[in-house]
């Protein structure tokens, strides 16, 4: 039997050589080219950094297994052929999903370009370096890709540099971009406000029915999009009332999956059906049980850490099942019971952290919370605690005020701008957001009234009339 050579002379790739091997990857499936699907976009990010901790985690030292793990992709058509156009997503993307089981970093790389139909003639160059397992961890694959030139002669591929900078060029100044795209808009916004009203209606009848918190979606979608969620929800409720009487109290997050996350809302799947729904309902007293159990745990760690407390925020990455999360706090705290640290118990009160399986050593985020391995040695720990708590409060204070401005300023140019709503995607900062409300209130663009206005990096007018605009708007 002939032997393929790269995949059988080295079983394991350094992290390098795992970011050279999945170049054509990246350039099929990285956000920025998705600018005008805010959908798949948001779809290709989250997975991006699931698959990066999955391959982060296969090069920490002694790592022999990880759990298996399921993505989807929005994969773009890479190759040139004569009849696709030098535009961005002309040639359209398809959508793929894997489940990754492999223990090594070839075979997930492997694994992952053949699931979307990548070349992997490439890899036959790549050789593995022996002494990859005793390096400590590189940095999050998560990065910029740049090739020769020669690369994308040589292959077909279109270079995405070069397709970024004509989109860059053409970028056209706010003024003239509504100018061309706001009839658009208003109709969309015509044709959307009776699906609006309804969407409303449904939303507020079934929180005051069943006694709900909220209800909210995890990704954006349309509006027609949410109204058939929740009249599945409703003609569920008519059918079978008493299932949902245990969710009073709770928000509804509807999700890719069923379940419970991190921060106790109510996952319901939008591909799962009403008997996979009615199922949740019934277990929901021992998810209420579990989610009792992490606030327990976040009690101890917050009385051992001298009152630091453990946050979750869901907006961060993917989301995060409340079983997984219990499984994180009980890792760390077993951790920290097993050695004992001397923190005066009110030392670090006010000061917030986040626990993240996928790193090595402790930081400090620049907005004033401590992101923390779950394996952190405790008196190590301790140092970077104390040593970097006067820099975390002053970040805090200094989000916290940035907070209260931008809030400022969206009431101020929601007024002054007559804007039906203006929000903001969860990637644009507190100051990108200042900044942008301020220069729109100066410049008063006349065309934005009665708009709905979402402050991204993309011009996009949305399938319900929504304008996208990006933060730093060409004058």
């Amino acid at each position: 039997m002939k032997k393929i050579p790269f995949l059988f002379q080295q079983r394991t790739l350094s992290g390098a050589d795992a970011v050279n091997a999945l170049r054509p990857f990246y350039f099929a499936v990285h956000p920025d080219f998705f600018g005008q699907y805010p959908r798949e976009r948001e779809v290709n990010e989250n997975s991006l950094k699931r698959l990066n901790g999955y391959l982060d985690n296969l090069q920490k030292p002694g790592s022999h297994s990880v759990q298996p793990m399921k993505l989807t992709f929005y994969v773009r058509d890479t190759r040139d052929s004569s009849d696709v156009q030098a535009d961005l997503l002309t040639s359209g993307f398809r959508s793929v999903s894997f489940t990754l089981h492999t223990n090594d970093i070839l075979s997930t790389v492997m694994n992952v370009l053949k699931s979307c139909s990548l070349p992997i003639e490439h890899m036959s160059g790549l050789k593995a370096s022996a002494e990859a397992s005793e390096r400590p961890p590189e940095a999050p694959f998560y990065r910029p890709i740049k090739w020769d030139k020669s690369y994308y002669t040589f292959t077909g591929f279109r270079d995405p540099e070069q397709e970024l900078q004509q989109a860059r060029r053409v970028e056209p100044v706010l003024s003239l971009w509504l100018r061309n795209n706001e009839p658009e808009a208003t109709k969309k916004q015509k044709v959307s406000l009776p699906r609006r009203e309804e969407l409303i209606r449904l939303k507020k009848e079934l929180c005051h029915k069943f006694y709900l918190a909220d209800i909210r979606w995890q990704r954006s979608w349309g509006v027609a999009h949410r109204c058939c969620q929740l009249q599945s929800l409703s003609r569920l409720s008519q059918q079978n009332p008493e299932a949902l009487i245990n969710l009073q109290g709770h928000t509804i997050v509807f999700a890719d999956q069923s379940g419970m996350n991190a921060s106790g809302h109510v996952m319901l799947g939008t591909m799962d059906v009403h008997h996979q729904w009615t199922k949740l309902f019934e277990q929901l007293s021992s998810y209420r049980s579990l989610l009792q159990q992490t606030e327990w745990l976040k009690e101890r760690i917050s009385l051992l850490l001298g009152g630091t407390q453990v946050i979750h925020m869901e907006r961060l990455g993917p989301v995060q099942l409340i079983a997984e999360h219990y499984s994180t706090l009980s890792t760390f705290h077993k951790s920290l019971v097993s050695r004992r640290l001397r923190l005066h118990p009110r030392s670090l009160q006010g000061l917030t952290m986040l626990l993240e399986n996928d790193r090595s050593n402790p930081s400090l985020h620049e907005m004033g919370h401590f992101i923390v391995p779950t394996n952190c040695d405790p008196p190590k720990l301790q140092v970077f605690l104390q040593s970097q708590a006067p820099e975390a409060r002053l970040r805090t204070q200094r989000k916290n005020q940035l907070q209260v401005e931008e809030d400022a300023v969206v009431k101020l140019c929601l007024q002054n701008l007559s804007l039906r709503s203006l929000s903001k995607e969860p990637s644009v900062s507190s100051s990108q957001m200042i900044l942008c409300c301020k220069r729109l209130v100066e410049q008063r663009f006349p065309l934005m009234q009665g708009l709905h206005i979402c402050v991204s990096h993309f011009y996009s007018v949305m399938q319900d009339g929504d304008l996208c605009v990006p933060w730093d708007w060409k004058n």
